[in-house]
């Protein structure tokens, strides 16, 4: 019993092998009718791999700005904390309705903080920054409170960010980003060199690694420097932004209950009814992440119809010329039957063509996107065609030659052998 049900399940292995076989040389022998058809294939494949790689990509840059801007598992109290995603009667009221956020904020919040929530404070200006005979204007002059560095991840390549002494002190020491180092000492180590800011000069204590662009603005060109400092060379500032987290953002709830207190410890310091609305803004990273996972949702809503017209013009065109063949082989395959080939073995043969084709289409789709998406990264991108996305865009392509060949098979399996053999 066991060998008469082995036996069939090696016919058919040799079988199948041999359909494969008739299949690779249905190809060779007619390479530029294959080429066309599995130039289609190669088409819609591209357009599958690549809207994964986009989408992938777009998904990852959420995450990566929201860490790179705010940091992970850090929300942003401000006056107006996201204004480009407001319309500008909303912009209006919030700047007529908010107050300012000042020290005094950050103090009370500090001390009503119960070791819950740990504070920082950034303000920004454009200034000019000069070091010997070279200067950069334009960069992002960011004072800032010593406890940034426990809030965020700012990148410290080499040296060190400032300390609560230092902020205290109102030291004039510096950390500069990449863009900032590359201009200002190109041929030299600049840890221990001055930088000159509004006539003060500045010790430069840590460089920043390079971190790019979010959102159009470069982060290498950020100047840090503690606060103190800051409102010495240009007064105290009209407003400044809070960056806030949990001691241990990893446990489950802290960063929402964190949330939570300084939301209430705002509302209290301003003095706010119950029910009455929030005069300030509270930003988390969640909120732009979900930003960029609507736009991708969007992306996608609109890449799935077109890949899927891609896929299906592609199928057309396999069929097309899978059907081709079958008709300028109508006499061979009359022969292959007359001789004791059965149905089953012609349906395979040209099942086996048409997947032959999509594959070795699909694979051509799949290495054009891995070589677009690595010149792509040269210029700065971050994108990553995943093993994961490969097997699914070949998968597609052998199952789109599945269907595109079963028509052009089910024709050649019922041709008469009769006619066929008196076909030109």
């Amino acid at each position: 019993m066991t060998r008469a049900r082995k036996a069939p399940s090696a016919a058919a292995r040799v079988s199948l092998v041999e359909a494969i076989r008739e299949g690779v040389g249905a190809v060779r022998t007619h390479r530029l009718r294959a080429l066309l058809a599995g130039l289609a294939i190669a088409a819609a494949v591209a357009t599958i791999a690549i809207v994964v790689v986009v989408l992938d990509g777009i998904e990852r840059f959420a995450r990566t700005s929201a860490a790179r801007t705010f940091g992970a598992d850090t929300f942003v109290i401000a006056k107006v904390a996201s204004p480009g995603r407001i319309s500008r009667q909303q912009l209006e009221r919030k700047l007529e309705r908010n107050p300012n956020i000042r020290r005094a904020d950050l103090r009370v919040l500090e001390r009503w903080a119960s070791g819950r929530v740990v504070y920082g404070a950034t303000v920004n200006r454009r200034v000019e920054v000069v070091a010997g005979s070279r200067s950069y204007e334009g960069a992002s002059l960011v004072g800032a409170t010593a406890d940034l560095a426990e809030i965020r991840d700012l990148a410290i390549a080499r040296g060190r960010f400032f300390t609560n002494t230092e902020e205290l002190q109102a030291r004039q020491v510096a950390v500069l980003g990449a863009v900032l180092v590359d201009e200002l000492f190109p041929a030299v180590d600049p840890l221990g060199k001055t930088v000159r800011i509004a006539g003060r000069g500045f010790e430069v204590i840590g460089l920043q690694e390079r971190q790019g662009n979010v959102g159009g603005a470069s982060l290498d060109r950020n100047v840090w420097i503690p606060l103190p400092a800051f409102e010495r060379a240009f007064g105290a500032p009209e407003t400044m932004q809070l960056l806030a987290r949990a001691p241990r953002p990893d446990e489950p709830a802290a960063t929402q209950e964190a949330e939570s207190r300084a939301r209430v410890s705002m509302r209290a310091r301003h003095q706010l009814d119950p029910g009455e609305e929030d005069d300030f803004d509270m930003l988390s990273p969640e909120a732009s992440r979900s930003f960029v996972q609507r736009l991708s949702e969007r992306i996608g809503m609109a890449a799935a119809p077109i890949s899927a017209m891609a896929l299906l013009a592609a199928i057309i065109v396999v069929a097309n010329t899978i059907l081709v063949s079958v008709t300028q082989r109508t006499r061979e395959i009359g022969v292959r039957r007359a001789v004791g080939a059965s149905r089953s073995q012609v349906l395979a043969e040209i099942l086996a063509e048409s997947v032959v084709i999509s594959f070795i289409g699909g694979l051509a789709g799949v290495l054009s996107v891995y070589g677009l998406v690595e010149l792509l990264n040269r210029t700065g991108l971050n994108l990553r065609l995943e093993i994961a996305t490969v097997a699914w865009s070949l998968l597609a392509a052998s199952a789109s030659g599945l269907l595109a060949g079963w028509f052009p098979a089910r024709y050649a399996t019922r041709i008469v052998v009769v006619d066929a053999l008196h076909a030109d």
